[in-house]
């Protein structure tokens, strides 16, 4: 076949063919957007996006976000046909595609690379994990975020290391979820123009057409978010889709929105433009009219013609690994004429620390007035911000309250030119936008650069989506939650967390802690930046807490062993153990002092992080928490839930059960009952029930 018009529909047939093969065998799955949206990524794949499939992490790739991952079968047919190799740790074989044949023959089953939507990580290609909707748009801005950052920051003339592009495709759904305004406004505000969204404008969502719900303009809106906006009437229309995406390489002021006129289901007879065609196999009889139509065998399955591989590996497989071989070379020349620059981009690009980046770390002496954690982690970031060139990030517009605004020069502000920075600072305002701000945290580190995001505890819940996603892939983002309790004070319930310590605790592959003093949060960052495969919680206080005097109680380094032994009896055989995390620590230590003085035997372990103890060895963990003590008395302000852990059915938890309460800290506090007199009242009555309770089964 020479026609290229008829080899360019030959390559998107196959992809819609393959697409709906692959739903088809499953039983289960989307068919009809890769049906409609094929030409729109087969023209951006084939004639513009930059990535060699030979080294698909190879580090100025352009980025191509399926933020609609319920299209994943089309992803998986692109990377099939595309011969993108895997490069990923998850591949037991060496050499092998990221995708197979074979992979797409099992989408949606066990251990296949195709699973039900793309995840970052398991599958080599797939940029972000995706499926709930707005979140790899919102990935896609932290991605050009980083791009910027990393222009400004490395290239040097003649050394244009990072120019790449940040391409997102989007649903309607994704258009009309929250986070995808929000990074849309932000990604307009920083002027973006490596950004390019393309809307899949299908007119269908699961309960029918869009009109149900969504009839606003949104050319106008996102014109009104400082974005460029270009349509296509027709997904088939190669020719001005072209011109689409060469007019958004010749944009420099602002990212750029594409919105495509398609089909949901294109070619299918019965089911074209219809809901049925969104998130159900089409059925066979329907499988063979909507291949009739394109011209192909009916009965053929997951046919493959050998011209369409051969033809992406002579366009998007040349250009990729010319590109490519053209960037070694160059960052070759680079590391000479650059070396401490070029050792930068390695140790970041493994996830790697700098030699005595730890070195100066500040140390705080006893202090019974004290200092909140919040202020005591503002002071050790800054001074690892000092050793880490990449550590960067910001908060939802609480940078002030929150301590995480770099004050060391040459940190500067991460603004568009001419807005009071430029794209080399490391400060970043998300405003408040917390959901946008946590998906964004998750493409700056997908691009490897080491970001953390800030807000109040409590308006975690405006970004959960996007930390548990975090959390799926494996990210090291640092997050840094303050004002972290009901001590918080006048604010009252509805900014004073309750439940939210037990659900980030409930989340997998997420890493909290709650340090107790200035010592600990200094231990606690020690702990957490050599973490490279998981995010970390760091949850801290308004309200000063006194600083421990660690000659007389055990050193802050416990803290990374999760848990440890702050003060012990005299002959290390307690009678009750009083656990603790954060501000409730220093209330344990004083009621420790006060049952000694009473001649009373108790053990004071504070308990920063519960996932880091439970990694210990069972030996460690008994050590600190002895079976046979079966007195215990948990202090936490906040729910109750999953203590039962540590203390036992039996133990007292010293907890909350209602929310908080507007008024002064200490006045909320002594309400709720969080007094050292409580605590030691609470742990003589555990003594004299077990005891009582050993004396019986004596008896």
């Amino acid at each position: 076949m020479t026609d290229p018009s008829q080899l360019d529909q030959l390559c998107i047939n196959t992809l819609r063919t393959l697409s709906i093969d692959a739903v088809q065998k499953a039983k289960s799955g989307h068919p009809g957007t890769p049906m409609g949206a094929a030409p729109t990524a087969y023209c951006l794949w084939q004639r513009f996006l930059r990535s060699d499939p030979e080294e698909p992490n190879w580090p100025n790739r352009d980025r191509f976000v399926l933020s609609a991952g319920h299209a994943s079968a089309l992803l998986y047919s692109l990377l099939y046909l595309c011969g993108v190799k895997a490069a990923s740790p998850s591949y037991k074989e060496s050499d092998r595609l990221a995708v197979t044949l074979e992979d797409l023959k099992t989408f949606r089953q066990i251990d296949s690379r195709c699973t039900g939507h793309p995840e970052y990580g398991w599958t080599s290609g797939v940029e972000t994990t995706t499926g709930p909707l707005g979140q790899g748009a919102a990935n896609s801005v932290g991605m050009a975020i980083a791009e910027r950052w990393l222009a400004a920051t490395y290239n040097r003339p003649g050394y244009d290391l990072f120019d790449y592009n940040v391409y997102a495709l989007c649903s309607d759904g994704d258009i009309m979820e929250g986070v995808c305004a929000e990074a849309a406004s932000l990604a307009g505000h920083l002027k973006l123009s490596n950004l390019c969204w393309i809307y899949d404008d299908n007119d269908i969502t699961i309960e029918g057409s869009t009109r149900l719900t969504f009839t606003e303009n949104v050319a106008e809106r996102f014109s009104g978010y400082g974005w460029h906006v270009s349509h296509v009437d027709d997904a088939n229309d190669l020719d001005l889709l072209t011109q689409c995406y060469e007019k958004f390489l010749n944009t420099h002021d602002g990212p750029t929105l594409i919105i495509v006129r398609s089909h949901i289901g294109y070619g299918a007879p019965h089911k074209h433009d219809t809901k049925e065609a969104h998130g159900e196999p089409l059925g066979d009889e329907e499988v063979r009219l909507a291949k009739m139509a394109y011209g192909w065998d009916p009965d053929a399955q997951f046919y493959v013609p050998d011209e369409v591989p051969a033809h992406f590996r002579d366009q998007f497989g040349r250009r990729g690994s010319a590109a490519r071989l053209d960037w070694n070379e160059q960052f070759a020349a680079y590391r000479q004429h650059f070396p401490e620059l070029a050792e930068q981009i390695d140790q970041m690009q493994q996830g790697d620390l700098p030699g005595g980046w730890d070195s100066g770390l500040p140390e705080f002496p006893a202090d019974a007035k004290g200092m909140a954690t919040r202020e005591s982690s503002g002071k050790v970031l800054n001074s690892i911000a000092g050793k880490i060139p990449w550590l960067l990030g910001g908060a939802a517009d609480l940078a002030p309250s929150t301590k995480t605004h770099l004050s060391a020069e040459p940190a500067g502000e991460f603004q568009a030119p001419g807005q009071g920075g430029d794209y080399s600072g490391r400060n970043l305002h998300f405003g408040l936008r917390e959901h946008a701000m946590c998906a964004i945290a998750s493409g700056l580190s997908q691009s490897k650069l080491r970001p953390y995001a800030a807000s109040f505890f409590i308006f975690t819940d405006y970004c959960r989506a996007a930390v548990r996603l975090c959390a799926m892939m494996e990210l090291p983002v640092i997050y840094i939650w303050t004002h972290d309790s009901i001590s918080l004070g006048e604010d009252g319930p509805t900014h004073q967390p309750v439940e939210h310590l037990a659900s980030f605790r409930a989340m997998p592959g997420m890493i909290l802690i709650r340090p107790a003093d200035a010592n600990e949060v200094v231990e606690a960052w020690r702990a957490i930046m050599p973490i490279k495969n998981r995010p970390v919680s760091l949850v801290l206080t308004r309200q000063a807490v006194p600083t421990l005097d660690r000659s007389k109680y055990a050193p802050a380094s416990g803290v990374a062993r999760g848990a440890y032994v702050l003060a012990d009896a005299e002959d290390q055989q307690p009678d009750v153990l009083l656990l603790g995390t954060g501000s409730e620590v220093g209330l344990c230590v004083t009621a420790y002092e006060q049952l000694k003085s009473e001649g009373i035997k108790a053990r004071v372990i504070s308990m920063p992080s519960w996932d880091l103890f439970e990694a210990q060895s069972q030996a460690y963990r008994d050590s600190v928490l002895p079976p046979r003590i079966k007195a215990r008395v948990a202090v936490e302000a906040a729910s109750s839930f999953g203590w039962e852990r540590y203390t036992g059915c039996e133990g007292a938890r010293f907890c909350l059960h209602d929310f908080g309460l507007s008024a002064p800290a200490k006045v909320v506090a002594q309400h709720f009952g969080f007094t050292p007199e409580n605590i030691a009242a609470a742990a003589r009555e555990q003594i004299t029930k077990h005891s009582s309770s050993t004396s019986g089964q004596r008896d």
